[in-house]
């Protein structure tokens, strides 16, 4: 298994009234693999989206995740919308910060809709759906 957190939806207010840990605020047109060496105590990693068409940040988090071997918290910040968590979770990130209006328990919600999938992602383990059922011919759990 990894050593990744859980998912989690955070309000914007939340986020702001939180305590700082040791976090690393990396703008979207940054290279992530000019930190190798250099992550060590950092335990949060912000990855900006300045607008929800931009989706640099993705491949940022698949880096870091992958490449860079961090297990710290990954959080996504900007315009992060609903739609965007589950792609969110399955490249790396570990938090979003929600926009404003936005609900947090709703949108945890969206996470959950799907119980696998067809392709691997970059925090799971588990097999893909179709090599899954061919190891376990019986198993009708999608």
């Amino acid at each position: 298994m990894n050593n990744i957190p859980r998912f989690q939806v955070i309000d914007r207010r939340a986020a702001l009234d939180a305590g700082q840990p040791s976090v690393l605020k990396l703008p979207n047109d940054a290279d992530p693999m000019t930190l190798a060496g250099e992550l060590a105590g950092v335990e949060r990693i912000e990855l900006h989206f300045p607008h929800f068409t931009d989706g640099r940040a993705y491949s940022q988090a698949y880096l870091l995740r992958r490449r860079l071997r961090f297990t710290g918290d990954l959080r996504a910040t900007g315009d992060v919308q609903v739609d965007q968590l589950l792609q969110m979770a399955r490249t790396g990130f570990s938090s979003a910060v929600l926009n404003d209006g936005l609900n947090p328990t709703e949108a945890a919600r969206h996470l959950e809709q799907f119980s696998g999938f067809y392709q691997r992602d970059v925090t799971v383990d588990s097999l893909p759906l179709v090599a899954a059922r061919a190891l376990n011919p019986g198993s009708t759990s999608d």
